[in-house]
């Protein structure tokens, strides 16, 4: 969705420059030569590598926090949730310095280079072991093992946020730069809102094969010859991830930067503020003659935070701000494209913290999940002739197996479908989607929940473990759960964008992983104070423990579980208010020609909240 101001032919400039672009070289693109899927697929490339590179080192890193670096558990999870809470918020950092000063290419390869010297400089750690503490098995360690601190924590520590520096930079411009390449409208090669829907659940599937081979092939590498070869692997990866990026150039679409996004943000603001004593017209229709005297056209988008709609009202005592021959400033008066801009970053923001329960959810499979399986039987068979064992973190592995064929189904089958049931062009809206991925993971943490009381229940009373195979189903259903969620996500911010904001955009989708996985150490923290000599035998709190069955992890992800639910509803109210407060207008073309996506999305969202 983009915002039109209803001026007649006039277009906005901020609306023009959104489909200026260039190709390497600075010069006017040719929709033959740049652009399209062709282009697209080298963005694809160093999505599939960037995310093997760094989900290898994400997904297993408890294990070498614990094992290797002797943090005690809760603070291991924390450490690794803090982690990766840093990369998503600082993707915030990223979209700003693509939008106003880098453009998206070269945002992407400077701080490609970031993350390859964090991979590095954890290999050299790993491999390294005067970097390390003394060796110690932290479970069978009576007075416990030496904690790393000093210059080997700070190595470590230096060597991770170098990764979340790079990555959190990376990851929004690779989204934005990929659906650059399409044309925004309805016409012409390579636009439409179909094509760009195509490329998004493409980028997922790209974001699944990385995954994918990141917990089977990399951990395996991690497992049997060790964390510094491990995190090697991950170097590699990312150096041809930046490989299939360089070899793109000269096929990009190349959005320029505009300079601070946050200017016209900031001047909608003042004006507004300025003029808050001023009358607001309450419908621009009915100021047709006398509008040239007193005010500029107001927005007619959006019916929520109409105190904005002020900056666009011209001085009614003829001071003109400063300005020649009574002309108002650009800080006194803007144009109804910026307003309205702002409004939408405004009604987007329920929609975002929405998400962070959802990634939180995220966070305890990447951590917990890993240490429940653990805990249990890790053999591939029963019979003691198999010696091979299943790496916990690879259970993540399980989820992105079925999703690499799940993906190319729902482009192929399921949108078709919906499309012809709903008339929208993308099968669901985004919104819809959203909704559908919130709803199912609720029963990721019940499946979790159920299975860490059986094997609890197994290990104390019994004296068996249960086989690592069965906390496969929470993985599953989150993974589909997150299909929905996360694309629908990217697309949703993606399309509310106008000129010069589309990598700032995408990149509020992974602050929302940020703050989930920031929410996921403070709930750690609070439930083991809470819980505090309620944990069945005194002491600690539920996850105080380095032993899971001293602790009780099946009452936390119960406790994740409703919080999952009440969120779930929490976003259907939001939903609503947005649906009924913005009226999707379609300008400068995002997402489909045609003015129907309004009605489209006011439709997609009605059925959530109808259960039609």
């Amino acid at each position: 969705m983009d915002i039109e101001s209803r001026q007649g032919p006039k277009v906005d400039t901020m609306a023009a420059a959104s489909e200026v672009s260039v190709d390497w070289r600075g010069r006017p693109c040719s929709p033959h030569k740049h652009g399209g899927m062709k282009a697209a697929v080298f963005v694809l490339g160093i999505q599939a590598f960037e995310m093997m590179a760094i989900a290898a080192v994400g997904n297993n890193l408890i294990t070498y926090v614990f094992n290797e670096m002797h943090f005690p558990l809760s603070k291991s999870a924390n450490i690794v949730t803090n982690f990766i809470g840093t990369v998503f918020l600082l993707s915030l950092l990223g979209g700003f310095l693509s939008d106003s000063y880098l453009g998206s290419f070269w945002t992407m390869l400077i701080f490609g280079f970031v993350e390859l010297s964090g991979f590095i400089l954890l290999a050299v750690q790993a491999h390294l072991p005067q970097l390390r503490p003394p060796a110690c098995e932290m479970m069978a360690a009576a007075g416990g093992c030496e904690e790393a601190g000093g210059v080997k924590a700070g190595i470590f520590f230096a060597a991770l946020y170098l990764v979340a520096l790079g990555s959190g930079c990376l990851k929004p411009n690779i989204i934005a730069h990929g659906a650059d390449q399409f044309r925004r409208g309805g016409g012409g090669d390579g636009g439409g809102g179909k094509q760009l829907s195509s490329y998004f659940n493409a980028a997922y599937f790209s974001f699944c094969v990385g995954e994918l081979v990141a917990l089977t092939v990399l951990v395996w590498v991690q497992t049997r010859s060790g964390m510094d070869v491990g995190f090697g692997v991950s170097a590699a990866a990312m150096a041809v991830g930046l490989v299939c990026l360089v070899a793109g150039v000269f096929f990009y679409r190349n959005k320029p930067p505009q300079g601070s996004i946050f200017t016209p943000i900031a001047k909608v603001f003042v004006a507004a503020v300025t003029k808050r004593k001023q009358v607001c017209p309450s419908s621009s229709s009915s100021s047709s003659s006398s509008t040239a005297a007193s005010l500029a056209v107001t927005p007619a988008g959006i019916n929520k935070f109409r105190f904005l709609d002020k900056a666009c009202v011209k001085a009614q005592d003829g001071r003109g701000g400063g300005g020649e021959g009574g002309k108002e400033s650009a800080w006194r008066l803007c144009t109804p494209a910026e307003v309205e801009q702002v409004k939408v970053l405004l009604c987007v923001v329920p929609i975002f913290a929405c998400t962070i329960v959802f990634n939180t959810i995220l966070a305890q499979l990447q951590t917990f999940s890993v240490q429940q399986g653990s805990a249990m039987d890790t053999r591939l068979g029963a019979g003691a002739a198999f010696s091979s064992h299943v790496p916990p973190a690879s259970l993540q592995a399980i989820p992105y197996l079925v999703l690499i064929a799940l993906v190319p189904a729902y482009e192929a089958a399921f949108v078709p479908a919906m499309r012809r049931a709903t008339g929208v062009d993308t099968g669901i809206t985004p919104l819809q989607r959203i909704g559908v991925g919130l709803f199912a993971a609720t029963f990721s943490m019940v499946a979790a929940a159920l299975v860490e009381a059986h094997r609890r229940r197994a290990a104390l009373d019994e004296g068996r473990l249960l086989s690592i195979f069965w906390v496969a189903p929470q993985f599953l259903v989150f993974g589909i759960s997150e299909m929905f969620t996360a694309v629908g996500l990217i697309e949703f911010f993606y399309k509310q964008s106008l000129a010069g904001m589309q990598a700032f955009l995408t990149s509020m989708t992974y602050c929302s992983y940020s703050f989930g996985f920031y929410l996921s150490s403070v709930l750690v923290s609070l439930v083991n104070k809470v819980t505090s000599g309620n944990n069945g035998g005194g002491g600690g709190g539920w996850l105080s423990d380095n032993d899971l069955n001293k602790d009780r992890l099946d009452l936390f992800y119960w406790l994740l579980a409703a919080l999952s639910l009440l969120n779930f509803f929490n976003y259907l109210f939001w939903s609503r208010w947005y649906s009924k407060g913005v009226e999707t207008v379609q300008v400068a073309g995002v997402g489909g020609g045609g003015g129907g996506g309004g009605e489209q999305e006011e439709k997609g969202v009605s059925e959530i909240n109808t259960g039609h």
